[in-house]
């Protein structure tokens, strides 16, 4: 387990977490919280052992073996499956070992580590690796593509399967969706979720956090606090909490008011002068109580347009593109109104945010037409406008370049609302966080008035206190939305409805996130079946249904057996989650209870070995089920 007694992380001369107390327990998955800045990453860094504790302590296991993403990724000639497959790094020992014993033409020693690469499912790792990588988006022909092929964002993805494969105790995530789109997302969640290891995720999307984790550690006024429960279960306890404290508040300054009535009335007098400074005393006893508020510096709102005009923006049977040889999207017909709130689904690379650049006028239209109201004002938010900020200039700069008639006074008031406090609004941009970066696009789009917003993934570098006051700028918007995210949260709370983009169209979809899950899955078999390319010659239809029946009969015993594992699994998989929540009980490590901890831990390690071999050999006789049945195709 980990275990933080006391711990102080401090940056400089500043404490960042100070005097803090808490307790990870094996297999438990922890979501690290707090606002930018407030020491999460130093907390990762002294994990990893990057950061000693200025005082008290952080302990864990010495055999952990404890992963975490890459955040550089060298230019290699090595293809994306080896390079995800070297995350093992226990079987690429054994690898090496074992082309060394073959080399000295050692059977014995051969066999031993044929053996050790069985035990850790060292011949399956490329199909584990090539599962991972399917999942995070790749398709099968990049495979085999150097890592040197790949843009940033697809190098980061690469860093986070050689994550996931590496069998670690420890597995320490970093914000893993920012580089990812929604379908990636919602398949990393159920990756995360049958991970058996510890997992400590720093993360800002809310959604991800509720759906994967089971407790909070929340870190705020320089205090690491660990919540059980989720993180829509965390906002709670934090609520109560909170109103505790505030009455605890409220109540001592009536008394703080009492007791320094008192001593005021009465210091002067001698027959009062032991009372009252028995009373100072008292006062000075006090403990420090602070009042309750939530610490979120963001309060903004986009500002009623001067007109809305109807349509706002229209496009007619267009073709979006980069040119004839690069058509994306064909006869895309939109047509936006005031209160439009569209979510745009689709897999990475449908079109999505080209069809954002051609609604915004950034990409000409191949064909078709695109109508615009006159003196329409549109709010577009992408990776694009981040890079376009002037790098010399301050926050104030751009403030009062994009509106001249505005004083310095006026703008600080305006970035305020936006974190941007003191001298924070004098700050170049170029050594500004990518957040305050995100920031300062928003306040200047804020500042347009405008009437309809575009926005492609707008909350990839925004933490959870800015992530919300977005939700609820964008719920009380009056224009229209046109919404790229894959921030769950931000689009069940701010759009109405989806458009697919998929296979060359833009079409409506009549359904909610989980619906889109479903879409996902039936879209997968249908791009598999549209991808066999078989070959049918005239045969005899009698000869063929003989060897149709023949092959039924061939895969019937496999059939049944891999039922059987499949119930098996099933069965591990169920016990296995009662014990995890029996572990997720504090009380059960308590040492009255070591007896019992003891059994839970040896039987989730029983069940964990069960269902991974169960798994294993379900999986291995549905391949040969499916390979069989093809043949009958």
């Amino acid at each position: 387990m980990i275990i933080a007694t006391d711990l102080s992380l401090a940056r400089g001369a500043k404490y960042l977490i100070k005097s803090s107390s808490f307790t990870i327990h094996p297999n438990h998955k922890v979501g690290l919280v707090g606002a930018n800045g407030c020491g999460k990453s130093s907390l990762f860094a002294s994990l990893l052992g990057a950061l000693p504790a200025d005082l008290g302590n952080l302990s864990m296991p010495s055999s952990w073996k404890i992963a975490t993403v890459k955040q550089e990724t060298p230019a290699l000639d090595r293809s994306a499956l080896d390079y995800v497959m070297d995350g093992d790094v226990e079987f690429r020992e054994l690898e090496a070992k074992l082309e060394q014993a073959r080399a000295n033409d050692n059977g014995t020693l051969e066999a031993t580590i044929i053996n050790q690469i069985d035990t850790v499912h060292g011949y399956s790792l490329p199909a584990r690796a090539g599962e991972l990588l399917h999942g995070l988006g790749f398709t099968q022909e990049q495979l085999a593509n150097p890592v040197k092929s790949f843009s940033g964002g697809w190098r980061m993805r690469l860093n986070l399967a050689q994550a996931l494969i590496s069998r670690a105790d420890l597995l320490l995530l970093d914000e893993p969706t920012n580089h990812l789109d929604l379908d990636a997302v919602i398949w990393l969640q159920r990756w995360l979720k049958r991970f058996t290891g510890t997992l400590v995720l720093i993360s800002h999307d809310r959604d991800f956090l509720d759906d994967v984790i089971g407790q909070i550690l929340h870190i705020e006024h320089q205090t690491a606090k660990l919540y059980s429960g989720n993180y829509s279960a965390f906002e709670r306890q934090r609520a109560e909490h909170l109103a505790q404290q505030d009455a605890q508040y409220q109540k001592q300054q009536k008394e703080v008011a009492h007791l320094t009535s008192f001593v005021d009335r009465f210091r002067a007098k001698a027959s009062k002068a032991k009372q009252a400074q028995s009373r100072l005393k008292r006062l000075q006893k006090l403990p420090d109580l602070a009042p309750a508020h939530v610490d979120s510096q963001f309060t903004f709102s986009f500002e009623q347009p001067d007109t809305l005009p109807y349509p706002l923006l229209a496009l007619t049977e267009s073709q979006c593109g980069y040119s004839n040889e690069a058509i994306i999207l064909n006869d895309v017909g939109m047509t936006l109104v005031p209160g439009s709130r569209i979510g745009l689904l689709g897999r990475n690379g449908a079109g999505k945010s080209t069809l954002i650049k051609s609604l915004a006028g950034d990409l000409a239209l191949l064909q078709g037409e695109r109508y615009c109201a006159q003196d329409l004002r549109v709010g577009y938010f992408s990776q694009h406008q981040l890079e376009q900020l002037h790098l010399p200039s301050s926050a104030i700069e751009h403030i009062t370049r994009a509106k001249p008639d505005i004083t310095e006074l006026q703008a600080r008031s305006f970035l305020g609302r936006f974190g941007f406090s003191g001298d924070q609004a004098l700050d170049k941009v170029g050594i500004m966080s990518g957040g305050e970066k995100a920031r300062l696009v928003l306040a200047l789009i804020v500042l347009e008035k405008p009437q309809l917003l575009l926005l492609d993934e707008p909350t990839n570098h925004l933490d959870l206190e800015m992530r919300q006051a977005l939700v609820l700028a964008l719920q009380d918007f009056d224009g229209a939305i046109i919404l790229i995210a894959h921030d769950r949260y931000l689009l069940e709370s701010c759009v109405d409805e989806f458009y697919i983009v998929a296979n060359g169209q833009v079409t409506d979809f009549d359904g909610d996130i989980d619906d889109y899950q479903q879409w996902l899955n039936d879209d997968k078999k249908q791009s598999v079946k549209a991808n066999k390319v078989v070959s049918e010659p005239q045969v005899d239809k009698k000869q063929q249904r003989k060897e149709q029946a023949e092959l039924r009969k061939k895969a019937s015993p496999l059939r049944k057996q891999a039922d059987k594992f499949e119930k098996l699994v099933q069965q591990n998989q169920d016990e296995l989650t009662e014990v995890e929540a029996q572990l997720a009980d504090s009380e059960v490590y308590q040492a009255e209870h070591k007896a019992k901890l003891t059994e839970l831990l040896k039987r989730q390690a029983k069940l964990t070995q069960d269902l991974e071999s169960h798994e294993m050999q379900w999986l291995d006789l549905e391949e040969q089920i499916e390979e069989i049945m093809s043949q009958a195709l």
